[in-house]
């Protein structure tokens, strides 16, 4: 969606993650009596791999014949907390992300990027040669039901 409010247009885009190969999210609900800050839960689940024709990619769950113990997942290392995908390392990742490519984009030098502090999502602020700004909010999301 987006909006106009004086000199500043907002726009606010949903972000659908999907998972890499060799992973799959799984929406778990919360069950208790009181609703926690989040409703629910994305818990990254570790797909075996041993018996799909993958080539030499190795299995996340199942450590190989030449190796003893089983492969780390780098989505699990940097952006979840346990098992769990993390809002706030993702919201971390993805302004840093938006930062470095911004400074390869030719419109860098006649436009101001700033990423405005939030986490839980990534908001950015652009600033041109006029006065008019734009303002972007990635919110992300997962399907419910997806692969």
């Amino acid at each position: 969606s987006w909006s106009i409010f004086e000199d500043r247009i907002l726009y606010q885009l949903l972000v659908f993650l999907q998972p890499p190969s060799r992973h799959s999210f799984r929406l778990e609900l919360y069950s208790g009596t009181r609703l926690p800050e989040r409703c629910s839960n994305i818990r990254v689940v570790l797909e075996c791999t041993c018996l799909k024709k993958m080539g030499d990619i190795p299995c996340f769950v199942h450590p190989s014949k030449n190796n003893q113990t089983a492969q780390h997942s780098p989505l699990l290392q940097t952006l979840c907390t346990g098992s769990y995908l993390d809002v706030e390392e993702i919201a971390c990742w993805v302004q840093n992300l938006v930062q470095t490519a911004w400074e390869h984009l030719p419109q860098w030098q006649h436009w101001q990027l700033t990423v405005l502090p939030s986490s839980h999502s990534c908001r950015v602020l652009l600033s041109g040669p006029s006065d008019m700004q734009l303002c972007a909010v990635l919110v992300f999301a997962v399907e419910q039901g997806s692969p």
